[in-house]
Parts: structure tokens; sequence; C-alpha cells
């Protein structure tokens, strides 16, 4: 069986049929449609943005802000509109393969408290269960090849962090990625792998559906809405967008014959829904995400953040009792340029001791609760800020981690904070416990995004339900982030794959 690839087109409107269409082709939709594709039904995979092939990613940020982020990376959180807030980078990608594509490819498995926190709390119990999770991830960590990052993937600023965990008594450990042990530690993780060690959808699961399975795939083609006849999804509908041009292109239509999966993201998934007429009490609520910053320390060596991987450590040991996950963080040039701060002369000195520079960061699983719903304009409002007390989190992982710098050996420590000295000694860590409790003083970032479309059993907090349709509409599924209810203080992809692989094989009674 051979199936179809269908980029940009122009002129005449577009028709298309498949059992299945999933709209969005990230963790949860390409986990979903390889794994309808593999019971034997065709799939369609419609994705917004373009397909971009491994040997055709750019080797620069700017490029790949360009060609693989979404909206240049402009989408951003905002709180009050009158300036009071802070306003929050929001980190996602637009392409076939989605935001796994240009992560740092970690793999965590789903905690058992949040499953239990699911089953009490949500009634999800009979779906989402440890056995079934686990089973997928199971799958996932197989098909994926998961590995604990080791050899040069384990860079020296990685390693620092590492043995300054145990140094101080605390749980660390080696991050586990989809990354072939190949791995050349090239630190292209965020840019997207060219030499194809990342394993990442975009040429495992996606290929698979449309070469072996007869799938189709439609690529710079964001889904308008879903199609609903007599209270039933029978397809989507949208317009292709030619990624460099932005140009409008011919309508297009994918007519599902058993149901839609929407995993358009979680800041798309909703106004898809929005769009399409649908009114739900909790139909964009309940949106939440994992903020984070980091701390930089500056060692009389070089730590060489241009090698090794992007991300090879991390902690849990705080996860519960202050509620955060200590990381290691690589950045290249472009990126640490924008995280340190400063300008002229004072900018131009830092980046003189980017080789002598090691970046650990806090991402912090947060109370905060906001909003994703579509604007007047056309796009999409996200409205989050993090609360007093989600600050508090993080100025305690700040310190933590500017202790942990300066016992490993660091000169000095960037804490990144307005409102603080740029630059602190050994003996100045203390001066976090009088940090400011402001968003506005924080670089914080939004990567792990959740919520929108929650799956739940009350109606009113709740738009998809325990049986997995999306409430009042027959055959209409959110398989991503956007149905997860609450945050899960780890990285979510691993967690939004098994979540949508248990849905689509409940759907087609696996």
């Amino acid at each position: 069986m051979s199936g179809q690839h269908v980029a940009f087109q122009d002129g005449a409107p577009q028709d298309f049929e498949a059992d299945y269409v999933v709209a969005g082709s990230g963790a949860g939709g390409a986990a979903a449609a390889i794994t309808l594709a593999r019971a034997g039904f065709k799939v369609a995979l419609v994705e917004a943005g373009p397909w971009r092939d491994p040997e055709d990613y750019p080797s620069s940020m700017y490029g790949t802000m360009r060609d693989m982020f979404a909206d240049w990376g402009q989408m951003v959180a905002m709180g009050n509109p009158l300036g009071k807030d802070a306003i929050i980078p929001i980190v996602q990608a637009k392409l076939v393969g989605g935001t796994p594509v240009i992560n740092s490819a970690i793999v965590v498995r789903t905690p058992g408290d949040v499953l239990d926190d699911w089953r009490e709390r949500f009634g999800l119990g009979d779906v989402f269960t440890e056995q079934s999770i686990g089973a997928k991830q199971d799958q996932i960590e197989r098909e994926l090849d998961v590995t604990e990052t080791a050899g040069v993937g384990m860079a020296r600023s990685a390693a620092t962090m590492l043995q300054a965990l145990h140094q101080r008594g605390a749980e660390g450990h080696a991050i586990h990625r989809n990354v072939r042990a190949e791995c050349e530690g090239v630190m292209q993780c965020l840019q997207g792998c060219k030499r194809r060690n990342k394993r990442t959808a975009n040429f495992l699961w996606i290929p698979e559906m449309q070469e072996q399975h007869g799938g189709l795939v439609l690529s710079c083609a964001p889904v308008d809405r879903v199609l609903m006849e007599n209270g039933q999804a029978v397809g989507v509908t949208g317009r292709w967008l030619h990624p460099e041009t932005r140009k409008k292109g011919a309508t297009f239509t994918v007519r599902a014959k058993r149901a839609v999966l929407v995993a358009a993201s979680a800041t798309g998934s909703a106004p898809i829904l929005q769009r399409s007429g649908i009114k739900l009490p909790a139909l964009g609520e309940g949106w939440r995400a994992h903020p984070g910053a980091g701390v930089v320390g500056v060692y009389p060596d070089p730590m060489d953040m241009h090698k090794g991987a992007s991300q090879a450590v991390a902690s849990l040991q705080y996860r519960k009792d202050i509620g955060i996950k200590l990381e290691h963080l690589s950045l290249p040039m472009e990126l640490f340029a924008a995280r340190v701060g400063g300008a002229g002369q004072t900018l131009m000195h830092k980046l003189e001791e980017y080789r002598r520079c090691a970046m650990w960061v806090s991402a912090v699983r947060a109370d905060a609760v906001g909003t994703v719903k579509q604007n007047w304009l056309g796009g999409v409002s996200v409205k989050y800020q993090p609360t007093k007390a989600d600050i508090a989190r993080l100025r305690a992982g700040s310190k933590i981690i500017a202790e942990m710098h300066f016992a490993s050996g660091a000169q000095k420590v960037w804490p990144g904070v307005y409102g603080m000295k740029p630059e602190l000694g050994p003996d100045e860590v203390h001066l976090f416990d009088d940090a400011p409790l402001d968003n506005r003083s924080y670089t914080w970032v939004l990567s792990h995004l959740f919520g929108g479309c929650t799956l739940g059993k009350d109606p009113q907090t709740s738009v998809v339900g325990p049986d997995l349709h999306v409430r009042g509409v027959r055959n209409l599924h959110i398989v991503d982030a956007a149905a997860i209810p609450t945050t899960v203080g780890v990285n979510p992809q691993h967690t939004i794959m098994a979540l949508a692989m248990v849905t689509a094989e409940r759907l087609v009674g696996g």
C-alpha cells in the first residue's frame, strides 16, 4: 500500500476522505494516527505546518524559528492587559511531527500520583490506568529507541550538575531520551536533529502510516473547523497556507467515515472547537503550564554548552515538596544571548564568557490556571500568569541552583532576576531570599502546555467526558495535551503519546 502527501495547493477546492481524520501531527496526533493505521484503517493526518526533512533543518536558531516554530516563536501568554503582569513566551513548533521535532527529546513516564489524581478527581481511572498507560509507554520506549543519555551526549555542564546533585544528597539522573545510542553530541536538539538520531514521529510513525498503511498526509493545511452533521463530527475543513509567503491557497475538506480526532496542541485544539460552534462551559478553560527559568554559573574552565545534548540531567528531588523539577539546559548562542540579559558592552562581555557558562533551570509545577481563546482577529489569545506561590517556587529553585553552581566551583552566578544584583558571588546566595515575587522580574518560558479541552466527569469543568467524546458531539475526540486535566510535574511528551494511543485503541475496540 502506498499513501499520499499533499502539500500547499492553490486553485480549486480539494476534497479527501478517510476512515479517521487527525488534525495535528505532534506527539498526540502522530501517536493516535499510527495506532489507528496499524488497526487497519485509512487515516488522514492534517498538519498546519510544512513537511521538513531532517537534511533540510536549519543549523541556526534564527532559521529554526523561521522555518519550524509557530509564528517565529512570537506566541505569548499574557496576564493583565494593562501591563502589570509578565508577557511569557510560549515555545511551540509548527511542522509535520510537531514540537517533539524541536524539543530536547526528554521521555519521562507518567507519575503514579498523577494517575491516582485523575482517577479520584476526574473519574478517569477506568481508562487511563497505570497498567494501560504503562503498557503504551513500554511500547513507545521500544519504538522510539529511548535510552539513557551517556557518552558524548553528557557534556561537562550536565555531568557537573549531576555531581552537584549527588554531593547535595539529592536525587539526580541522566535523562532518558528518544535518541539512538549513535547520538553525536552536537547540541542540535532544539533545531531538529539533522542526523536523524532523535527518533521523532516525522520520520518513523508518519512515514509508516503513509507508506505501509496507505495513509494521507496534508501539510501546510491549518484546520479551520470541524464539520458536523446532526450532532456528529464528519470531517474537517480549512485552507492551505504557504509556509514562506503566507499566501492563502485552496480550501480543503477531509471527510471522516468514522471519527475526527483533534490534536492541534493546548493552544490550538480549543480554538478549533470554538470556531466549529461548540459551546461548552469549560471550552478554553483549565489551561496550565510548567513555567521555568534558568540560573547561569560562570566557571574558571570551559563548560562548552555547544557540545552534548541540550538537556542531559534532571532531578525530581523537589517535585513534591517544593513543586519544581531541576534540569540541565544548554542553549545555542542566539538563545543564550536572549536569556542572560543586558545590552551593548555588557551583553558582549557576557557572550565572551559563553564557553565557561553552564545553565541549570527550574521548571515549576504551577498552581496557575489560564485560558486559551480564539480572538477577534482570528488568532489565539492565551491568558496565564504564575501565582505568587509559583514565583516563590521558582525563587526557591533558583537559590538551590545557585548553591549547586558555587559548590561545583563556579566563580560567579547570573541570577537573571530583575531587582537583584546582576552578578552574585559565593557569599551572596542569600540575596535570593529577598528576590522580588513579581512575574515581571523573571525570564519565564512556557514549554510544557496543558488544557483547554480537558477530560473529566463534571460537565461544568471538562470538555471531554470519560467516554472520550467531546460532550454533545458524537465521533469527536481530543488526543493531545489539550485534554490533560492537570499539570504532571515532569516533561509531558511521554504522557501525551500514551494518552493518545490508549484513546485510539478504545475507539477501535482494542
